[in-house]
C-alpha cells in the first residue's frame, strides 16, 4: 500500500495512505536514504510504500529543502520533500531574523529548484525606522527576484492575499522560532488551533512551540508546519556550486576574466565590480563568503 508521509514526530510517522485512511508507521533501523546520511531518512511530503505498520520503501524525491543537523555535522535534517514552494517568514524585530539566515535558506531551495516566497511577519510591531528597514530588505529581495509579502498574522492583514499563493500547492512553511508561523497557519485554517507562545523579553528569541513536521489540508492543497530553527547550516554544496545559488552574483560572474573565478581575490572579476558599483549588496555578498567558509567543521553551529 502507498501513501503521503503527513506528520513526523521523530519517533513515529503518520501516512495518509491513498485509500484516505490514515496509518501510525514505524521505519526499520536498518532504513537508510541512498547516498545520504540523515537524521530523518523519512520526511514529511515523501512518497511511500507500507506494510504492516512499517514504512518499507520511500519513492524518488522530485525535490527537497535540506540543511546541516544540528548536533551530528556528518549528517543532514531534510526539512520536507517533494514541495512546490516555500514561505519563509520572517520578522524584521521580534525576533530579528537575520539576512544571512534568509539568504542561506534561498540557495539552499536554489540549490534543489524550490521557489521562496519571502513573508515579512509582525508589521504591526514596527517603529518607523524599522518599517522603513523593513521596506528596503523587500526592495532588495524583489529586485534580486523574489516574491515578498508584508503581513500581520495577529492582526489578518495581508494573510488573505497568500491563500491564492497556497491554493492546490504542498508550501513548506520555515523560519526562525517566534516568527510567527503557527500564528499564521491559525490564521488560515482556523480549526488547526496550533500553539503559539509569547516572545522571551530578556533575549527577543522566540520559543519552539511546533515540536514535529506536519503537513495540513488547505484549499486543495499542503500547508507543512515544521519546527522553528535558529541556525541554517548548508549540507553537500561544493564551493564551485555557490555562485549559481546566488541569482545577482550568478549574473555578473558570467563576465569574469576566469571561469573559475571565486569572487574574492581574482583580477578582474565582475562580482567584485559590481559589489563595488553597488549593484550586489553588501549583505548578500557577506552571505555567500560565509557559505564558502561551511567547509569549516563546526561553522554551521554559529546563530546565523
Amino acid at each position: 500500500m502507498k501513501g503521503l508521509v503527513v506528520k513526523n514526530t521523530g519517533s513515529w510517522y503518520t501516512v495518509r495512505m491513498d485509500d484516505g485512511q490514515l496509518i501510525d508507521c514505524k521505519i526499520k533501523g536498518t532504513f537508510r536514504l541512498k547516498g545520504i546520511r540523515s537524521t530523518n531518512p523519512v520526511a514529511v511530503g515523501d512518497r511511500v510504500t507500507v506494510a504492516d505498520a512499517f514504512i518499507t520503501d520511500i519513492e524518488d524525491r522530485r525535490n527537497y529543502i535540506i540543511r546541516k543537523s544540528q548536533n551530528l555535522s556528518k549528517q543532514s535534517h531534510i526539512l520536507a520533500a517533494n514541495v512546490d514552494q516555500a514561505f519563509l517568514v520572517v520578522t524584521v524585530n521580534y525576533p530579528q531574523t537575520s539576512t544571512t539566515f534568509i539568504d542561506r535558506f534561498l540557495a539552499s531551495a536554489e540549490a534543489y529548484r524550490v521557489p521562496v516566497v519571502l513573508i515579512f511577519n509582525k508589521t504591526d510591531l514596527l517603529d518607523t525606522d524599522e518599517l522603513r528597514y523593513q521596506q528596503m530588505m523587500v526592495q532588495l529581495y524583489e529586485t534580486i527576484g523574489y516574491t515578498c509579502k508584508q503581513i500581520s498574522a495577529t492582526k489578518g492583514e495581508g494573510v488573505e492575499d497568500l491563500r491564492s499563493l497556497l491554493e492546490g500547492k504542498i508550501t513548506l512553511l520555515s523560519g526562525n522560532s517566534g516568527v510567527g508561523k503557527s500564528t499564521l497557519i491559525n490564521c488560515l485554517v482556523p480549526h488547526v488551533n496550533l500553539r503559539t507562545a509569547e516572545i522571551s523579553d530578556a533575549h527577543n528569541l522566540g520559543q519552539h512551540t511546533t515540536t514535529f513536521s506536519e503537513m495540513i489540508p488547505l484549499g486543495g492543497g499542503w500547508v507543512i508546519d515544521t519546527p522553528g530553527i535558529k541556525g541554517f547550516g548548508t549540507f553537500d554544496m561544493e564551493p564551485e556550486e555557490l555562485t549559481s545559488y546566488f541569482r545577482e552574483i550568478f549574473h555578473f560572474s558570467k563576465d569574469c576574466r576566469f571561469s573559475n573565478c571565486t569572487h574574492t581575490h581574482e583580477p578582474g572579476c565582475a562580482v567584485l565590480k559590481a559589489l563595488e558599483d553597488h549593484y550586489i549588496a553588501p549583505s548578500r555578498y557577506q552571505s555567500y563568503l560565509s557559505m564558502m567558509e561551511d567547509k569549516d567543521e563546526g561553522k554551521y553551529r554559529e546563530s546565523y
